[in-house]
C-alpha cells in the first residue's frame, strides 16, 4: 500500500472519481456488447459534451467563490442565436458574427457581475433573473424558429483534426502527434515536480514511483491516441475536444498558478479574511461572473456549429449538467474547494452516464432520474465526510489495509 501511495502521490481519495469513471465505462461496455469503447462512440462522446464541460470550467470558479450561475444555458442559447441571426440577416462574415457573440457574452457577464459585485445581490438571484430574461430573449428574437448557423462553424463544433503525412502508422497523424505531445508534456511536468520537491526537501527522492507513474499514464495516453486515431477515414480527435483541452490547461494554470486563482479560493474559503488580507472581493466576483458568461458564449457558438442551426430551446438545462459536473468532481457546496481536473472527471462521469444509458436504450425520463440520484449521492457523501471528518471510502480502504500490514 505504501508503494501505491508513492506512485499516486499519497492522496488516494482524489482518485475515487477516476475509479468510478473507469468502472462505468467497463460496465456499460459489457452491458452494451462492446458499443461503448469504440472510436466513433468516444469521438461523439467528447464532441457532444465539450460544450457542457466548457461551461463546467467557468461554473467551478463561480461555485468556488460561493455563488452559482443559473443563467449559463440561457446565455449560451441567446449568444448562439445572435451569431446565427448576425450572419443570416446582416450578411456578416462568420468571424465577425462570432466576435459579436463573444462580445455579447462579455457584456452579459459584466452586467450580471455588476449586480453581484456592486449591488450585493446574491448570484443565485441575479442569474435566476438572467435565466428568465435570456431564455425569453432567445424565443423573442428567433420568433420561435430555428436559424441556420454559418457553415464554417461546423469545423469548430463537430470537426476533426486533419490528416497529413504517411499512412503507414495506421492512425490519424494529427491525433498521433497530439498523443506524443501529451506524453512528452506529462514527462516534463513529472520531472519538474520531482526537481521542485528535491529542492524543497534538500534530498533526491526515489526514481521508481515516477517511472511507474509515467508508464501508467503513458499507457492511458497511448490507448486514447489509438482509440481516437483509428476510427473510420476522415475522423480523428475532435476539434471541440482540442478546444476543451486548451481551456483545461489555461484555466488549470489560472486557478492554481496565478494570484487571481489564489484570490478565488481565498474569497470562497473566507470572504472576510480575504478582504482583510487585501483581496478585492468585489473584483473577484465581477471577473468570475464575466468569465462564466464568456465561456457560456463560446459553448453556445460551438453548439450551433455542431447542430448547424440555432434553435429557441438551445441551452435548456445546460446549467444543471454543468453544476452537476462541478459537485460530482468534489467541489464544496459552501465554496472554497474544487479543481479544474476533478471537475472534468465529474463532467465525464455525467457524459458517460448519458452515453451508456442511451446505448442501453434507457429513456430520457429514467436517465434524468439516475443523474439526479448520482448528483445527490455525490454531494451527500461529500457533506457527510466533512461533518464526520472522514476521508473517502477508497482512502479508508487503503488505510485499513496498510494498518493491517504494519501490525503483521
Amino acid at each position: 500500500m505504501r508503494a501505491i501511495k508513492k506512485v499516486l502521490g499519497g492522496d488516494l481519495k482524489q482518485y475515487a472519481m477516476i475509479v468510478v469513471l473507469c468502472s462505468l465505462i467497463i460496465i456499460f461496455n459489457i452491458a452494451s456488447g462492446g458499443k461503448m469503447v469504440t472510436p466513433s462512440n468516444f469521438q461523439n462522446l467528447l464532441s457532444g459534451n465539450a460544450y457542457v464541460l466548457i461551461l463546467a470550467i467557468g461554473m467551478l470558479m463561480v461555485i468556488v467563490v460561493g455563488h452559482i450561475d443559473l443563467a449559463v444555458g440561457s446565455v449560451a442559447g441567446f449568444v448562439g442565436m445572435i451569431v446565427a441571426i448576425s450572419a443570416r440577416d446582416f450578411n456578416l462574415p462568420w468571424g465577425a458574427a462570432v466576435l459579436i457573440g463573444l462580445a455579447a457574452g462579455v457584456i452579459i457577464g459584466a452586467w450580471q457581475g455588476f449586480f453581484l459585485a456592486k449591488l450585493g445581490i446574491p448570484g443565485f438571484i441575479t442569474t435566476l433573473g438572467g435565466m428568465m430574461i435570456f431564455r425569453g430573449a432567445v424565443i423573442w428574437i428567433s420568433k420561435s424558429i430555428s436559424v441556420p448557423a454559418p457553415p464554417e462553424l461546423k469545423f469548430f463544433g463537430a470537426g476533426y483534426l486533419p490528416e497529413w503525412g504517411p499512412a503507414w502508422t495506421g492512425l490519424n497523424n494529427s491525433t498521433l502527434l497530439l498523443g506524443i505531445i501529451a506524453f512528452a508534456a506529462f514527462i516534463w511536468m513529472e520531472g519538474n515536480g520531482s526537481r521542485r520537491k528535491a529542492k524543497l526537501t534538500g534530498q533526491r527522492g526515489e526514481v521508481w514511483p515516477s517511472a511507474i507513474k509515467i508508464m501508467l499514464i503513458g499507457a492511458v495516453i497511448g490507448y486514447a491516441t489509438y482509440l481516437f486515431g483509428s476510427g473510420r477515414p476522415g475522423t480523428s480527435f475532435p476539434v471541440p475536444g482540442l478546444i476543451l483541452v486548451i481551456l483545461i490547461i489555461v484555466y488549470h494554470t489560472i486557478t492554481e498558478r496565478t494570484p487571481f486563482g489564489r484570490h478565488i479560493y481565498a474569497v470562497g474559503g473566507n470572504k472576510g479574511a480575504a478582504a482583510l488580507s487585501g483581496v478585492n472581493v468585489k473584483k473577484v466576483y465581477f471577473l468570475t461572473m464575466l468569465n462564466m458568461s464568456l465561456l457560456a458564449a463560446l459553448a453556445g457558438i460551438m453548439f450551433i456549429g455542431r447542430s448547424t442551426a440555432a434553435g429557441p430551446s438551445d441551452g435548456t438545462s445546460w446549467e444543471m449538467d454543468a453544476i452537476s459536473a462541478v459537485f460530482i468532481g468534489g467541489a464544496a457546496v459552501s465554496g472554497g474547494i474544487g479543481t479544474v481536473r476533478a471537475t472534468m472527471i465529474g463532467g465525464l462521469v455525467m457524459a458517460v452516464l448519458n452515453n451508456g444509458l442511451m446505448l442501453l436504450g434507457v429513456g430520457a425520463d429514467r436517465t434524468q432520474v439516475i443523474k439526479g440520484l448520482v448528483l445527490l449521492a455525490a454531494v451527500a457523501f461529500d457533506v457527510y465526510n466533512k461533518t464526520q471528518g472522514k476521508s473517502s471510502i477508497i482512502s479508508r480502504l487503503f488505510q485499513k489495509k496498510e494498518t493491517a500490514a504494519e501490525t503483521k
